[in-house]
C-alpha cells in the first residue's frame, strides 16, 4: 500500500526532508488531480433521506484540531481565544502516548470554555492499522483513555482507516476520513460532504465525520497556498449543497508571532480570516456546534432512517 511504503521511509528521512519532499509531489500531481480536489463532482448528493441541518440551517460548520507536538500543545489557549473572539469553539485531539503531555487540566479547561477534546490516535507513529491484531491490541489503550478523557470522538495519526475495525472503539464518532485527499498517504475517500453512518457488528456502529475543507498542512505547507481561498471557495459550494465544512487544523503550525515566513509555520491570519468570512458572509446560516454534536444529530437520523 502507498502509505505503507511512505512511511516505512520514516525513520530514515528526516521531517523537514520527507516535508519538502512530499510538497515537491504533490505540487507536480496537483493539475492531475484537479477534476477530483479540491471538489469532488458527486460528493454534494445527499444521503438517502436526508432531513436537513437542525433549526433550518443551511449547512454545518465544524472546527477539529489535532495536535501533533509539544508547540502544538502550548499554543491551544492562543487559539481557543482566536475563536472564542469569533464566537467559535472546537474540539481538540490529542495523542495519549506521543511527545508530550496533555494534563488533566488542559483537558478540564478546554471543556469549561464550551470546547472538546477527543483521542489523536496512540503514538501518531503510524503503526495503529498495520495489522488487525495489532489495531486491537492498541484499541484497549485508545479505550482506556477515551473513558479517562471522557471523549465522544477519534481520529487516526495520518488520517489512516479502515471502517471494518472501527467495533473495537468506544466512540461516538470517527474523524479519520475525508471526502476527497488524493495528497494523502491513504487516498480512498468517503466521496461525500455529508456524515455518514458506519454500522458494526452486534448492534454497534459510529458517525464517520470526514473532513471536507483541506487540511491546513496541505494548504499552506505542502502546497505553498498564499492566501486562505481554497478554503473559502470550498466553503461557499458546501453552504450551495447543503453540505458539512469540516476543518482540521493543526495549531503546531500556525505562527502567531508574526514572524518571517518559514516552510513549516503558515499565519495565524489566514486561519482567522476564515472565522471572519464565515461570520461576514453566512451569519445565521450554518449550525455550528462540536463533533460530538453533530454526531449525536446525525446518529440519530441515521438510526430512524433504518428502523422506520
Amino acid at each position: 500500500m502507498r502509505h505503507t511504503i511512505y512511511y516505512g521511509l520514516k525513520p530514515l528521512v528526516p521531517a523537514r526532508i520527507r516535508l519538502a519532499i512530499r510538497g515537491w509531489l504533490m505540487r507536480r500531481k496537483r493539475e492531475q488531480f484537479s477534476a477530483v480536489w479540491p471538489i469532488l463532482p458527486g460528493s454534494e448528493r445527499p444521503p438517502q433521506g436526508w432531513p436537513g441541518w437542525p433549526e433550518g440551517k443551511k449547512f454545518a460548520l465544524v472546527l477539529t484540531h489535532d495536535v501533533e507536538g509539544a508547540s502544538g500543545l502550548a499554543k491551544c489557549r492562543q487559539l481557543m481565544e482566536v475563536e472564542k473572539k469569533w464566537g467559535f469553539r472546537s474540539s481538540f485531539n490529542f495523542i495519549p502516548e506521543g511527545t508530550y503531555r496533555v494534563t488533566r487540566e488542559q483537558r478540564e479547561e478546554l471543556v469549561r470554555e464550551g470546547f472538546e477534546v477527543g483521542v489523536h490516535d496512540l503514538h501518531h507513529d503510524g503503526k495503529l492499522y498495520r495489522s488487525r491484531q495489532g489495531f486491537a491490541a492498541r484499541a484497549t489503550h485508545i479505550n482506556r483513555y477515551l473513558k479517562e478523557w471522557e471523549a465522544a470522538g477519534f481520529r487516526s495519526g495520518f488520517m489512516f482507516h479502515n471502517l471494518d475495525w472501527l467495533n473495537d472503539l468506544d466512540i461516538q464518532y470517527d474523524a479519520s476520513m475525508f471526502d476527497t485527499d488524493p495528497f494523502e498517504p491513504q487516498p480512498d475517500g468517503t466521496g461525500t460532504i455529508f456524515p455518514f453512518w458506519h454500522k458494526g457488528a452486534a448492534g454497534r456502529g459510529c458517525v464517520e465525520l470526514p473532513y471536507t475543507l483541506p487540511q491546513d498542512s496541505t494548504v499552506f505547507l505542502l502546497l505553498r497556498e498564499r492566501t486562505p481561498a481554497i478554503w473559502t471557495q470550498k466553503a461557499d459550494w458546501i453552504a450551495r449543497h447543503g453540505g458539512m465544512a469540516l476543518l482540521d487544523v493543526h495549531p503546531d503550525y500556525i505562527d502567531f508571532e508574526g514572524g518571517q515566513p518559514r516552510a513549516s509555520k503558515y499565519p495565524l491570519a489566514h486561519y482567522e480570516s476564515l472565522l471572519q468570512y464565515a461570520r461576514q458572509n453566512y451569519e445565521g446560516q450554518f449550525w455550528h456546534v462540536l463533533p460530538k454534536e453533530v454526531a449525536a444529530y446525525c446518529k440519530r437520523v441515521f438510526l430512524e432512517a433504518l428502523n422506520p
